[in-house]
């Protein structure tokens, strides 16, 4: 297990590498530039801005004095923010987004797991067509459509209620600012966990070994927890890999709409503002969690299915 591991890590330096180059080549590709603005910007006063920041080195120089900061662990100044580097921006950003994240993905594994498990020893029936048709609508329908009408129900309708939530903002930090903006960004993955898991469990009770031991006269509960249940985990620790990645970076759209300073928000505003360092920092720090997620899951295989070898 140690060495492959170690292999995996030794693979992810040049994946992280090829997608720190995509990235920066594709940033300045695209039309516009970080100090373009409406207002004309004096020749003289535009190149003293291209200077401070480099930018008008050869692309190559700027990719090679990039990848060197990026080894001192310092990913550059940001263009539009001010007096701010990139390092400073995520680590302030980075609490915000993580615990949303953190608390959006167990709430979606603490209902979402159980809703698949329930439909699925209930299957065709009732209760799994209605835990189904939920889970669809939670897939089909976006977060930025339920995420006002939530504002619309608990901020304005249910206002002077004790029921009322903020629409909006992190306030002081409590759990009352959170409760909309983590039901939005777990709603969709409780949807996929439920559907994932239903599927996945219906297999599982259907494998040999799961009807052996059924025929040995085990419990019909133990079989279920100690037999079909690792096996029909597997994909689902597939699928919460790269989504616990995401969440924790955060949400681009629910952070916008709920006016959260997380990282998904900054890089919205990277991007519309050209920021390159800033939409780099972002994009690196969500490249290299995805590695180490993937990472994790594949250790967790082993533990779930003893089939699994990584010698």
């Amino acid at each position: 297990m140690l060495s492959f591991i170690v292999r995996r890590l030794l693979i992810a330096i040049p994946t992280l590498l090829a997608i720190i180059t995509v990235c920066f080549f594709l940033m300045r590709a695209a039309p516009g530039g970080p100090f373009d603005a409406e207002a004309p910007v004096p020749p003289e006063i535009l190149a003293n801005l291209r200077a401070a920041y480099n930018l008008d080195k050869p692309l190559v120089v700027q990719f090679a004095d990039y990848l060197g900061g990026l080894l001192k662990g310092d990913f550059g100044p940001s263009f539009k923010y001010k007096d701010f580097t990139v390092t400073e921006l995520i680590a302030q950003g980075a609490p915000i987004s993580a615990q949303n994240g953190l608390a959006a993905i167990v709430l979606a594994i603490v209902v979402g797991i159980p809703l698949g498990i329930m439909a699925a020893l209930r299957q065709n029936s009732g209760t799994d067509h209605v835990v189904m048709g939920a889970a669809m609508t939670g897939i089909v329908v976006p977060n930025f459509v339920i995420a006002p009408v939530l504002i619309l129900v608990f901020a304005i309708w249910l206002k002077d209620t004790p029921f009322q939530l903020p629409a909006g903002g992190i306030g002081d930090g409590g759990v009352i600012n959170r409760v909309l903006p983590v039901f939005c960004l777990s709603l969709v993955y409780i949807a996929y966990l439920a559907r994932i898991t239903r599927a996945s469990m219906i297999e599982a009770l259907r494998h040999n070994y799961v009807r052996t031991a059924r025929a040995k006269g085990l419990p019909y509960r133990t079989v279920v927890a100690r037999h079909a249940l690792k096996t029909a985990l597997v994909p689902v620790v597939t699928f919460l890999g790269p989504a616990t990645a995401f969440l924790l970076t955060g949400s681009m759209v629910i952070e916008t709409i709920f006016s959260l300073p997380g990282i998904g928000r900054y890089f919205v505003q990277g991007a519309l503002n050209r920021d390159y360092t800033l939409v780099m920092g972002v994009t690196i720090l969500s490249a290299s969690l995805i590695l180490a997620m993937n990472l994790l899951v594949d250790v967790v295989y082993a533990w779930l299915d003893p089939r699994v070898r990584y010698e």
